[in-house]
C-alpha cells in the first residue's frame, strides 16, 4: 500500500452518533463477518469477504482488527440506517445452487479484468455480487 493510501486510511471519529440498537445490531453483525488481516510494509491492514472495500489498519494485529470491526460497524449501521440489508456473512449461507453462464473469449476477459480492478478474489464472487447488487 503506498504512502498517500496509508495516510487516508487512518481511523477518523465518527462524525455523529448513531441509534444506540442500530449500532449493536450493527456490531453483531460486522463480527460475522471472516477478517482478514495481511501485514505489508510494517502494518497489519484489515478487510472481509463480506464487504472487501471496508479496511482499516494498525501497528498490531489486535489494534488492526478493532479498527477494521470500527470501520465495519459504522459502514453496517449506514446500510441499516438507510433500510438497505447488509451482506449476509460468508459462514451463513452455504451456497449449494449452480447457474451457469456462456461467454465469448472477450466478454470473459472483460469481465476479469473488471473483477480484479475492484478487488474480487474470482469471476464468479464479481458477477455474483453485480447481479445482486442489480436484483
Amino acid at each position: 500500500m503506498c504512502a498517500k493510501s496509508r495516510s487516508s486510511s487512518k481511523n477518523k471519529a465518527i462524525d455523529r452518533p448513531f441509534d444506540p440498537k442500530l449500532w449493536k445490531r450493527a456490531s453483531e453483525i460486522a463480527r460475522s463477518y471472516r477478517l482478514i488481516i495481511e501485514f505489508e510494509d510494517g502494518e497489519y491492514y484489515g478487510s472481509t469477504l463480506e464487504m472487501p472495500y471496508v479496511m482499516a489498519d494498525g501497528k498490531t494485529t489486535a489494534a488492526c482488527v478493532d479498527a477494521t470491526l470500527e470501520a465495519l460497524t459504522t459502514a453496517v449501521a449506514t446500510l441499516l440506517e438507510n433500510d438497505q440489508e447488509p451482506p449476509a456473512s460468508s459462514s451463513d449461507n452455504k451456497r449449494s445452487e449452480q447457474v451457469n453462464v456462456r461467454l465469448t473469449a472477450m466478454e470473459k476477459m472483460r469481465l476479469e479484468e473488471a473483477s480484479r480492478r475492484q478487488g474480487f478474489r474470482g469471476l464468479s464472487d464479481y458477477i455474483r455480487n453485480k447481479a445482486l447488487e442489480g436484483a
